[in-house]
C-alpha cells in the first residue's frame, strides 16, 4: 500500500536540512531502485521553486511500503529526524487515484 509521509521542519532548519542532505537522499533513492517511490520533495519556504535562504517547511514522501508500521518505521529512521530538522512526522495510509 502507499503511504504519505509528511513532514514539517522547525523554524530556521535549512543549515540543518543541508548537512544531512545526502544521507537523507540515499534512502529515497533506495526506494526509487526498488521501484516503491511515487514522489519525493521539500515544501519551499517561499512561492519559489529555488527558495534559497527562505529554506523550506517540510517535505512530502510517498512510498510503497507493506504496512503503516514499516512506512512508520522507516519515517523514523530519517536522518532529518537525527538532525533535528523535523519538528513533527505524520505517516498515513495514501489511495493514489490521479494521474
Amino acid at each position: 500500500m502507499l503511504y504519505a509521509i509528511i513532514g514539517e521542519d522547525v523554524s530556521d532548519s535549512l543549515s540543518k536540512r543541508l548537512s544531512v542532505r545526502p544521507a537523507h537522499l540515499e534512502r529515497l533513492q533506495a526506494l526509487q531502485n526498488a521501484g516503491r517511490l511515487v514522489l519525493a520533495g521539500p515544501n519551499p519556504a517561499i512561492d519559489s521553486e529555488n527558495p534559497a535562504e527562505a529554506g523550506f517547511t517540510g517535505s512530502l514522501i510517498v512510498a510503497e511500503f507493506a504496512t503503516l508500521e514499516e512506512a512508520q518505521s522507516w519515517a523514523n529512521t530519517d536522518p532529518y529526524i537525527d538532525a533535528g530538522v523535523y519538528a513533527n512526522v505524520v505517516v498515513k495510509p495514501f489511495k493514489k487515484i490521479f494521474p
